[in-house]
């Protein structure tokens, strides 16, 4: 395991934390790996009962996937499918841990980082945190359960309004519309978030267990056809134009011009 994700556990709590805060802590294609690896070993671990994702120091939880990598990492269809199965082990890793998670916020969250965040059971942020998933102002389809659970935290009209607009939305919005579940100062973030575990920890972990497993059971209705036809727009979308021109916009800081192609 590199330095770029770094594991802390205090008592049965885990906490795994996004350690590149000079990029603001942009997650790159090694760091998803790692991210479902550590999370399917707590779940074998009978002395860790919750699991804190956070990001190193204030600044961000994470900017998002690191877009540097995107020339080499997502340079066409074969590249990209790869890259979407590694990013979604670790949704699917954090979203399917028996054991409750929570994305402690402080700062940014933006692109990927909202989908791990989502994945988590709930989030606890700091007062000032911005919220997006600006996927639109790269041509790229979000992941499809990664919609799913957006959807489920703010409705169908408010999950096509971020994903449309691409904009950031506040904390005091996120916290409106259900997006985040817990909105305090900075300084009493850490403080409520273990808190609040430590009050779950001391519960039985079975009974914990068996209702998250029965709230994963009951949200699980999207489609094979739905998933497939995600897929294909997903991989449509990598193969366009677009994307590589919202790609160089983006290292180029500069605005894309889009031709829908």
């Amino acid at each position: 395991m590199s330095d770029d994700i770094l594991v802390q556990q205090d008592g049965s709590i885990a906490t795994v934390i996004l350690n590149r805060p000079r990029l603001r802590n942009a997650i790159n294609l090694a760091m998803w790996a790692e991210i479902a690896r550590l999370t399917e070993g707590f779940v074998k671990d009978d002395s860790v009962r919750a699991v804190v994702y956070r990001g190193a120091g204030t600044e961000a939880f994470a900017s998002g996937a690191d877009i540097t990598e995107f020339p080499e990492s997502r340079k066409d269809v074969e590249t990209s499918q790869r890259y979407n199965a590694t990013t979604a082990a670790a949704y699917a890793a954090v979203r399917e841990c028996v054991k409750p998670t929570i994305a402690l916020i402080h700062g940014f969250c933006m692109g990927g980082a909202m989908g791990l965040a989502m994945a988590c059971d709930l989030r606890f942020a700091a007062e000032g945190s911005k919220f997006g998933i600006p996927a639109a102002r790269l041509s790229i389809v979000y992941p499809s359960e990664a919609i799913g659970q957006l959807v489920d935290l703010v409705g169908p009209a408010y999950a096509k309004d971020i994903l449309f607009s691409a904009r950031t939305v506040s904390d005091r919005e996120a916290l409106a519309i259900g997006l985040i579940q817990r909105l305090v100062p900075p300084a009493e973030l850490e403080r409520t978030t273990y808190d609040y575990l430590a009050q779950v920890a001391d519960n039985a972990p079975l009974s914990v267990c068996g209702s998250k497993v029965a709230i994963q059971a009951y949200r699980a209705v999207f489609s094979e056809e739905h998933r497939a036809r995600l897929r294909a727009l997903s991989l449509e979308a990598v193969a366009s134009e677009d994307y590589r021109e919202g790609t160089r916009a983006f290292l180029e800081k500069r605005r894309p011009t889009f031709r829908g192609r």
